[in-house]
């Protein structure tokens, strides 16, 4: 009766979906007689414009805009480098700021918060508040669903972090897994984070048992078998594949043949990467010649004043971070040689999104290896704290425990150079402005750097444009919102092209910022020493919570890039100006309430605390 039962309510499910789609229209003639009848065949199935791309949009986990070899940074990234240097750097790129809001920006091409998710989609965050409740609904079609419908097949491999927790089961319903959102075929995990050994693993609508193979591997296996089985059934229809990898995201775990090429690369320290990547961004020219690095946070101690056990064990975070990253960057790099043996890469658009965010704060202070993340390390006086950490030194990035791995916050500043903070402070471009490489050998000819400003939203858009898919007005019987991105084709064969994205906001924790033309106002919703220190011996801040009290910044990026002056005092207009467009953008998008992570970490603790009382069955 059980295994009726789930038969059934599959069955209903995929129904539901299939019941959505938009009949064609039918114009032949219907009499009594068939002779006197008129058939006319219906094309149920659309297909793509002749000739058009395969897309293959790649999309990294928290890796800051200093990281890769491709934009200046020490960590060796081969095939990205090859990549960009045979197609476009975009410099001027930017996120959302975190996880799930990026995702869903991205697949939508709409703003975070007008897609419901203003945070996350699991622990209920802010669930009680129409924009973040983390129900992406059917009127904000995804790239995918477009694609699909105009004679593409769909594939979604790795992170997925767009299905609210009460749906992750494998009963669903599977609305808001990759399936219901437009993907043929799927293969990663639902959740923000995973093992990349034990991954959480889901295959189309079902979890499976991970084979102990590294989640990296897997990934690029499984995307090698969808374009085999996919070539060997429609070798003349085209393919979208969304691969999102769950590296560089904690738990840092990988190999030490891949940590070991690192192995006393990174003991000089975080400020002397800072400096060594500065100069070669200005090689590269990703950053302005003229550019100045700003100070280190004053948060972070110079690496000259930290003891030398501690140098020991922060260089040892660093060397798996850069092991981690290089090894993705081959696994990528081989599934693009596949791409080239099937004979497919001249015809292929490639997207690279190096980081959904900037560098991850999530380590706080001294580093995190097993189950001692900063929700929990209230239970630690910051020495006891500390020598914890220094005593596990040699499981950081090992499979042996559950690792949860994530470097110190100081290597989260170095490879976000040249830029301040770090993920989550959506208000500053260290956590919002991340890498873009665009290769697609039969529509660019022109290589080089692109400054436009560009926007997560503008992906989208982009895609239709490249594939000459038109955008519908139904997807699924439900009337689509419009899209928000701007496609970013004008500038692939202009260089000098001016920026057609000239107005964004960004809120994230209600840190906030609104950019438009140039310049930008920014505030920061303090206190950090909340997120970054929870040890039991700090003292608690005094939180005001009022963002009415939060201070505003002021900056024009035309002239200084990474935010190293503020202008709110020299400019008070400007400033006010700007502070009442974001005003309206709040009220247009619902970015209110703004939710702050003293909210996040009681909700969580509650939604915890609940799932604790109940009985189990």
């Amino acid at each position: 009766m059980k295994k009726k039962l789930l038969s059934a309510l599959l069955l209903s499910t995929a129904l539901s979906s299939f019941a959505q789609n938009e009949e064609p229209q039918w114009n032949g003639k219907i009499n009594k007689s068939w002779k006197a009848s008129e058939p006319q065949k219906v094309e149920y199935l659309k297909k793509a414009k002749p000739g058009a791309p395969n897309v293959l949009l790649i999309l990294l986990d928290d890796v800051g805009f200093g990281a890769t070899s491709a934009f200046g940074g020490l960590i060796n990234t081969p095939n990205f480098d090859r990549l960009a240097n045979n197609g476009l750097r975009y410099t001027n790129f930017h996120t959302a700021g975190i996880c799930s809001p990026t995702r869903a920006a991205l697949l939508t091409g709409r703003n975070h918060h007008a897609v419901k998710m203003g945070l996350f989609p699991n622990y209920h965050l802010g669930a009680d508040f129409p924009s973040y409740d983390g129900h992406i609904l059917p009127e904000n079609g995804t790239i995918a669903e477009v694609l699909r419908d105009n004679g593409y097949s769909t594939y979604q491999l790795g992170k997925w972090h767009l299905t609210p927790d009460e749906e992750t089961t494998d009963l669903g319903p599977f609305v808001r897994w990759p399936s219901g959102k437009g993907f043929d075929h799927n293969f990663g995990f639902l959740g923000g984070a995973t093992d990349q050994y034990q991954p959480d693993l889901v295959e189309d609508n079902q979890h499976i048992k991970p084979d102990g193979r590294h989640l990296n591997q897997l990934l690029t296996d499984k995307a090698i078998n969808y374009i085999d089985k996919h070539n060997s059934i429609a070798p003349d229809k085209p393919f979208f594949i969304y691969y999102a990898t769950g590296a560089a995201h904690a738990p840092h775990q990988v190999d030490k043949v891949w940590s070991d090429k690192y192995k006393g690369k990174f003991d000089q320290g975080w400020d002397v990467y800072r400096e060594q990547v500065f100069v070669n961004q200005k090689k590269l020219g990703v950053i302005p010649a003229n550019a100045k690095l700003p100070e280190r946070h004053p948060l972070i101690k110079a690496w000259k004043d930290v003891p030398a056990d501690e140098k020991k064990s922060f260089a040892h975070f660093m060397e798996v971070y850069a092991g981690f990253l290089e090894y993705t960057d081959y696994e990528i790099g081989r599934l693009v040689s596949h791409l080239k043996t099937t004979g497919e890469f001249e015809n292929t658009a490639i997207f690279i999104i190096i980081g959904d965010n900037g560098g991850s704060k999530e380590g706080s202070e001294y580093g995190v290896i097993t189950k001692t993340n900063r929700f929990s390390n209230i239970n630690f006086t910051r020495d006891e704290y500390r020598k914890f950490v220094l005593s596990e030194f040699d499981k950081v990035g090992g499979k042996e425990v559950a690792s949860i791995a994530n470097y110190p916050l100081g290597w989260a500043q170095a490879t976000n150079t040249p830029f301040k903070h770090w993920k989550g402070d959506a208000n500053s471009e260290g956590a919002t402005r991340n890498p873009l490489i665009v290769h697609y050998p039969k529509g660019i000819k022109e290589r080089g750097v692109r400054n436009q400003y560009g926007h997560v939203i503008d992906i989208f858009p982009t895609i239709t444009e490249l594939t000459g898919t038109p955008q519908p007005e139904l997807v699924r019987g439900y009337k689509q919102t419009v899209l928000q991105g701007i496609s970013l084709v004008y500038s692939i064969a202009n260089a000098n092209a001016p920026s057609r994205h000239s107005q964004q906001h960004y809120c994230i924790f209600a840190n906030r910022a609104i950019y438009k033309d140039g310049w930008k106002a920014a505030a920061a919703h303090k206190p950090t020493t909340l997120e970054l220190f929870p040890y039991s011996d700090e003292p608690e801040p005094t939180i005001d919570g009022n963002p009415d009290n939060d201070i505003w910044e002021l900056f024009n990026l035309n002239e200084d890039f990474n935010e190293r002056i503020d202008l709110a005092a020299k400019y008070p207009d400007k400033l006010n100006e700007l502070k009442a467009l974001f005003e309206s953008e709040a009220r247009k998008y619902n970015l209110y309430p703004l939710i702050d992570f003293e909210h996040a970490a009681i909700r969580r603790k509650q939604v915890l605390e609940k799932q604790a009382e109940k009985p189990r069955q």
